[in-house]
């Protein structure tokens, strides 16, 4: 019949050889997936060590639970396998990634949900097309379903059973006596419902299950957005103040954006003041020790707790297994089409950075932590045909202005790609679960887009028609990009 010619049998005088499917790994491509899961250091609560689950001389993964399971097939194993397999089995692979991504998100539009679902059907055909037929249970085929249940009771994270699960290892913890599991977890679980209760009406007393030492460089109520909203009047002030007294310059958008940069500071103190001696005065307290500026002697931390997720600096990362160091901030800038543009537009952009120092700043009635970072230079960010980006650590830009603040970055971790060496591919920390809620805030409200197969989705079928035409050919040895847009 012709039909996956590479695939046949090849008969010799003593034994019958059968080639590899394009599933299969080979000694040394094992070896490569498992060195690059051995590599991996992802924040702390993302997953377990992926070191531990990784064995080199077996070239297997053992003792996966299953919430290892969820962020490998939905983050880590996608980079993984990037320099290994076919390119049409891999990006199949890839699909899938990307649609657990999209089900798995903190929002889901539900314009997008028909589309998703036709895609899921066209990703399993082409785990058909690729792997062999007892791979294919029943768990593969529920997969179709999932969108129809995003359709009926909304986003995944609302429903599924991880929160349930650690909390089963905290209830398993309390047992002391093997022979009344349930007695002793009734006695634990009242005993610390009444000590909870009772620290709410003495002061000078620490919580149940908080170590001490997570206490030490909590974020304060005071963060940098509220400051932002007061100084923003005078921001726009500020800006008129300098074409004022330079009209020359008033066209010159990247000048006079320097020149505020450098000016603000020392103008909105004087500004402030100035008002603050009048009557009636509407400088609110916060505004007017903001003005004042800091005092000079600033604390430094290792680490630092922001609205529940740890940041690292990167001298703690280097001697630790998990990576708490990596940045990610969306902001307004001028930017250029070239060195010659003399007309520089004002948009969002993204900088990727890695916290290189934290400092606390006393402003005597609140504190706000600002990190020091290395940002990477727009030279060292690439992003290819997959939608992944890619950074190139050693290229460090924008070293005169380092600083941001802690309330206004997303925590990122960096993998290394195992398809360009030197680079590594940026993975961000998935939106936390329904239960991880402080007050009346999300948490991460910040998303990174990324958007999956940025020049259209491989042709389903075009795989076949290249099949055919390349004569039985291994598909990696003729296989081009061919692309719908």
């Amino acid at each position: 019949m012709g039909v996956k010619t590479d695939l046949q049998p090849k008969y010799g005088e003593r034994r019958t050889r059968l080639p590899p499917g394009p599933w299969n790994l080979s000694r040394a491509e094992k070896r490569e997936v498992c060195n690059s899961f051995y590599g991996m250091k992802v924040p702390e609560g993302y997953s377990s060590n992926i070191k531990n689950l990784v064995s080199l001389q077996d070239s297997r993964l053992l003792g996966l639970k299953s919430h290892d399971c969820h962020t490998l097939m939905q983050q880590l194993l996608p980079v993984a396998i990037r320099s290994v397999l076919e390119k049409p089995a891999r990006y199949a692979i890839t699909r899938l990634y990307f649609f657990f991504n999209a089900i798995c998100a903190k929002t889901v539009d539900v314009s997008k949900l028909d589309k998703l679902e036709e895609d899921v059907v066209v990703t399993l055909c082409l785990l058909e097309k690729y792997f062999p037929p007892s791979f294919f249970d029943i768990m593969v085929h529920l997969v179709v379903h999932l969108v129809r249940e995003v359709r009926l009771c909304g986003p995944v994270y609302f429903r599924w059973m991880y929160p349930f699960e650690r909390y089963m290892k905290v209830l398993k913890g309390y047992v002391q006596n093997r022979t009344r599991p349930e007695g002793c977890i009734a006695e634990r679980y009242i005993a610390e419902e009444a000590v909870e209760f009772c620290t709410q009406h003495l002061s000078d007393v620490s919580t149940v299950g908080v170590p001490s030492s997570q206490k030490m460089g909590v974020s304060k109520p005071l963060s940098g957005c509220t400051n932002t909203e007061e100084v923003l009047p005078y921001i726009e002030q500020h800006m008129i103040h300098i074409k004022t007294a330079y009209p020359k310059f008033r066209k010159r958008t990247k000048w006079l954006q320097d020149k505020h940069n450098s000016t603000f500071i020392q103008w909105l103190r004087f500004k402030v003041q100035s008002e603050f001696e009048e009557d009636n005065h509407g400088v609110s307290e916060n505004l007017r020790w903001l003005a004042a500026g800091p005092n000079m002697a600033v604390p430094l931390y290792r680490s630092y707790l922001i609205k529940g997720i740890k940041f690292n600096i990167k001298a703690q990362d280097d001697v630790r297994t998990t990576q708490n160091s990596g940045v990610y901030l969306l902001a307004q800038t001028m930017q250029v089409a070239s060195a010659k543009d003399k007309n520089p537009i004002l948009s969002n952009m993204g900088f990727y950075g890695v916290i290189q120092e934290i400092w606390d700043l006393d402003y005597q009635k609140f504190t706000i932590p600002v990190f020091r970072c290395d940002w990477i230079d727009s030279s060292g960010l690439v992003v290819d045909e997959l939608g992944f980006t890619l950074v190139d650590l050693s290229k460090i830009g924008h070293r005169n202005d380092q600083f941001v603040l802690a309330s206004q970055v997303k925590q990122i971790f960096f993998v290394d790609d195992p398809m360009h060496r030197g680079w590594s591919v940026v993975l961000s920390m998935p939106n936390r679960e329904y239960n991880d809620v402080i007050g009346d805030e999300v948490l991460g409200d910040v998303i990174i887009d990324c958007e999956p197969f940025t020049r259209g989705m491989p042709n389903v079928d075009t795989f076949d028609e290249l099949v055919g035409e390349l004569g039985g050919q291994n598909i990696r040895d003729g296989c081009e990009d061919i692309w719908i847009e």
